[in-house]
Parts: structure tokens; sequence; C-alpha cells
């Protein structure tokens, strides 16, 4: 559809030529019936024929005024007949429709040139009419008697060509802004996305992965220790009410039609939860320093410690079951500080997996001015991520 629309213009433009074309012929016809065609003192000696001949030609040119500077050429060819054979009003009126064109439809080059032929013009004429009349008043009448047909199409064209320049301009920044609003949303859903992948990773990574290796350690030892296996369950099923409250409270905000109350976010205050949740994994955590006063952090600072421990003892419960953690969170000079050693085991790459779970670390650290860093460390695993408490 988009490729018809300049061929479309373009029919357009030629209906209307054809229009101006053929009124401005009438008028011309009439014109020179009455006998009003005259410019200068005296009778016109010239027949009818040719008047209407020129007056025909001319005519028929308008169907090329926008072709610059093709139409304004030969119309010049025609005004220089007409003026041999003693200027006459029509022709001179329909010329000032091809300066009209030319400023216009033309280049703004083009257009610069018709403003300064038209100022130049205008001098001319005042300049002759002054030499080749004898009384200074009477070349004045015939001087500004002639600006008419110079200056007004020009100046006219100009001021469309202005607004036209204008109109096409806010078109532009219309579209652009528009592009931009786009661009935005897209960056802004691509971010919920991420976001939202993040917290489901979290989820599913955290409470949903604990609950596996529970399960598998509760079935290896139901009937070795009844008392350890049923402390297992508790923490399976623990982690898995958590999962189901975390991921209702992310369902009731997707769906804006739902009323739902809202869940306070996961925090530091709960770390000792996620510790025992390890530790009936299997996994021998270590709790090393945590800040006194958890509830004064910021609470973007606070969730993303929490997210950052939890995914990290997620990763070691899965690449080293049985083996032995540290988790040590400490704040000092205005940065909170999460550590997480745990043991390598052989055959275990650290960072086996998709990779999402460091991935979101790094994110998380980020969202907060924070930075992560995560690789083997003298025999051991570790986990650091730095957040700034200040601008969170």
């Amino acid at each position: 559809m988009p490729t018809f629309v300049p061929r479309l213009n373009h029919l357009a433009e030629w209906k209307q030529d054809l229009v101006i074309a053929f009124g401005t012929w009438i008028l011309g016809v009439l014109v020179y019936l009455s006998g009003m065609h005259v410019l200068l003192n005296g009778k016109d000696d010239t027949p009818l024929w040719i008047r209407l001949t020129e007056l025909t030609v001319l005519c028929l040119l308008q169907v090329l005024r926008r072709k610059v500077p093709l139409g304004l050429l030969c119309g010049l060819v025609v005004l220089g007949v007409d003026i041999a054979f003693g200027p006459s009003l029509p022709i001179f009126v329909i010329f000032t429709d091809f300066l009209y064109a030319t400023t216009l439809y033309g280049s703004r080059r083009v257009s610069r040139v018709m403003i300064g032929v038209a100022a130049v013009g205008t001098l001319a004429a005042v300049c002759l009419a002054l030499l080749f009349s004898a009384q200074w008043r009477t070349a004045i009448l015939v001087a500004f008697a002639f600006l008419p047909f110079l200056v007004t199409p020009v100046w006219w064209a100009a001021n469309v060509r202005q607004q036209r320049d204008i109109a096409h301009n806010e078109r532009a920044n219309a579209v652009q802004l528009a592009t931009i609003g786009e661009l935005d949303r897209k960056a802004a859903v691509a971010g919920e996305r991420s976001k939202m992948a993040r917290d489901l990773h979290d989820v599913i990574a955290g409470h949903l992965s604990a609950i596996a290796i529970q399960s598998e350690a509760a079935l290896s030892m139901a009937t070795a220790d009844p008392k350890l296996s049923r402390k297992v369950l508790e923490s399976v099923r623990e982690n898995s009410v958590s999962a189901l409250e975390e991921m209702r409270a992310m369902i009731g905000l997707l769906r804006a039609d739902t009323e739902i109350e809202p869940t306070a976010p996961a925090r530091l205050a709960e770390l000792s939860k996620l510790v025992e949740s390890a530790r009936a994994s299997g996994l021998a955590v270590e709790l090393g320093a945590v800040p006194g006063r958890s509830a004064d952090l910021p609470a973007a600072v606070d969730l993303t410690a929490y997210r950052i421990a939890q995914e990290a003892l997620t990763n070691a419960m899965k690449h080293a079951p049985g083996g032995r953690a540290v988790l040590d969170i400490r704040s000092s000079g205005g940065i909170l500080t999460v550590e997480v050693r745990n043991d390598l085991q052989p055959g275990r790459p650290g960072d086996g997996g998709t990779g999402l779970g460091l991935l979101n670390m790094r994110e998380r650290a980020a969202a907060v001015g924070g930075t992560f860093t995560a690789g083997p460390s003298g025999g051991r695993w570790l986990v650091r991520a730095e957040l700034p408490l200040e601008g969170s």
C-alpha cells in the first residue's frame, strides 16, 4: 500500500495543475476578447490569434510549473515573445504563477535565488522607469504598477514554503517522539520482564531446589534416623509454603483485576530460616558476621542482600552437597558486603548449570549501584557483593 502513495500524490498534482491551466486560459480569453489586455498606452495592433496562441502555449506550460527550472525557462520564452509584440496583461499575470511555483517547489538554493532576483528586479524596474520616463512621478507609478507581478508571487511562495517546512519539522519531531516513546515502552517492558525473571528464578531456584535436595535426604534417612527425617520434612514444608506465598504475591501483582493483600519482601531478618533450610539439606553452614539491626538498612539493599545470600547458598547446595559454606554479611563505611564461601568438589564446576543464578545476582547488585564478583578463591568458591547504603 505505501508504494502507491507517491503515485497517487503525483496524479493529484497533475490534476491540480490541469485545473489551474484551464481556469487561467478561460480568464485570459475573456480578457483578450474584452480588449482589457493592453498594458501600455496606444492601440494593440497584434492579431488576436497571436495573443490567443501565446496564451494557450503558456497555459499548457503550466503543467510543467513544478518542474524547476524547466517550467520557468519555458515561461520566460513565451513572456519574451509577448513583450516583443507588446506586453499584455494575461501573459504577465500567468507568468507570476511560474515565479510562485519556482520559489515554492524548487530547492532551498533556488528559493533563495528567486528572493534575490525579486529584490534586484524591483530595483531594476524602478531605475529603468526613471531612466526612460520624462516625468519621475510617472516613472515611479509605472514601476510600482509592475512590482506586484514580481515581488508578490515570490514573497507569497516564500511564506508558504516556510510554513510548510515548519509543519514538516513538527511532523518529523512528532514521529521521533513517538519512536522514542515506543523504544522507552519496549525498554520498560524488557526491564520488567528481566525483573520478573530474576524474582521467579529466586523462588524456583531457591525454594524448589532446596525442596528437591531435602526430599532426597529425607528419603535416604527415613529408616535410619526418623527424628532427623522429620526435621528435614518440616523444612521441606516450610520451603514449599514460602514458595507458594511468593508465587501468589507475584501473580497478584501481575493481575490488575485482582486485589490481594501485599506480602512483605524477604529481608535479612529472616536469614536464620534460610540458614536452617540449607543445613537441613546437608550443607554445613557457618554464619559469620551479620548486621545487628537489619531494619535500618534500605529496603532495596536489604532485599538484594537476602536474595544474593539465598542464591549463593542454593548454588552451594547443588554443586557442593554435604560440604561446608560460610556466610558473612557486614556493614562498613557505607557499604554492605555479602560473602559466601563454599567448598569446591572435584568434577562439579562452581558456576555449573545455566549460569542464570550468577547473572541474576550480578543484575541485582548493579540495580542498587553495587558490584558483584564470583569465582574460585583459595581452593573455595567465593561469591562477594558490595552494596552501597547511600542513595539506594
